[in-house]
């Protein structure tokens, strides 16, 4: 997996807990559930009331891909169409029919198996096209959900010190307890800011920026398809493709073929 949201996180976290160690605190006096159930709980169910149903089920789903999804290089994808165009081209359309069922990639897999079927080019870019904008609005839903939580936790922070401070004034007639009554009163605001700018935001952008990158190994996909249906050389698919890959992508890319042909 790529660890770039658990790493931010746990040390994101880990520098709160040493700045509050290093000020004279101690982790505990933060970490107060009364003030973390109203904020997690409060944003979750601000964020469900602001959309429907199916996005506040699809929260876990979400985190889970946030935290596991595994990034892979697009040149790996890059070569596996280009070997497919190569056997397309020297043994016909109809010879992937086995080949595809070795297609780990499920786009590529369902893009070649309409070409094999004899779908119409047009047709086959319309239907590919069209997966490809389904797929970009699930994952803007998921994501507003998450944006959601990260813009109301620290309003519900502050509605938690609110909370706090009224005990606080009910207790008035006992001092000795004000101070302690007050700094946990504030610990909802902490957790509200906290929760929002080092948790919700961040997941936030890991999952619109995932889906960016899925959608451009999409749409590699059905350009390389589309090469592959029409019998292109491969030589001129994998230039074309390596032109779709970012300019560093598309460095290693050429170097890798360099390399390749060399040998």
């Amino acid at each position: 997996m790529d660890l770039a949201s658990i790493l931010g996180i746990v040390i994101g976290m880990a520098i709160v807990f040493t700045v509050q160690i290093l000020e004279g605190g101690t982790p505990t006096s933060i970490l107060l559930f009364p003030a973390m159930l109203l904020v997690f709980g409060g944003a979750f169910c601000a964020a469900m009331a602001g959309g429907v149903l199916k996005d506040a089920k699809g929260f876990i789903g979400s985190l889970k891909k946030a935290f596991t999804s595994k990034v892979t290089p697009p040149t790996e994808l890059l070569d596996s169409v280009v070997k497919l165009a190569e056997r397309a081209r020297r043994e016909g359309l109809l010879a992937l029919e086995d080949a595809v069922k070795t297609v780990e990639h499920p786009f590529l897999k369902r893009g070649l198996q309409l070409a094999i079927d004899g779908t119409d080019p047009d047709e086959l870019h319309d239907i590919l096209h069209a997966e490809v904008a389904a797929k970009k609005k699930a994952d803007k839903a998921n994501v507003k959900f998450i944006e959601g939580m990260g813009g109301y936790a620290p309003t519900i922070g502050i509605i938690g010190t609110v909370m706090g401070l009224v005990h606080v004034l009910e207790n008035l007639d006992k001092p000795e307890t004000l101070g302690h009554s007050i700094a946990a009163a504030f610990v909802a605001t902490l957790w509200g800011v906290l929760s929002s700018n080092i948790m919700f935001l961040p997941l936030a952008a890991r999952l619109g920026r995932l889906s960016g990158i899925e959608a451009e190994e999409m749409e590699l996909v059905i350009d390389g398809v589309l090469a592959i249906q029409a019998g292109s050389n491969p030589r001129l698919v994998a230039q074309k493709l390596r032109s779709l890959l970012p300019p560093d992508e598309m460095k290693k890319a050429e170097a890798a073929a360099s390399t390749k042909k060399a040998a």
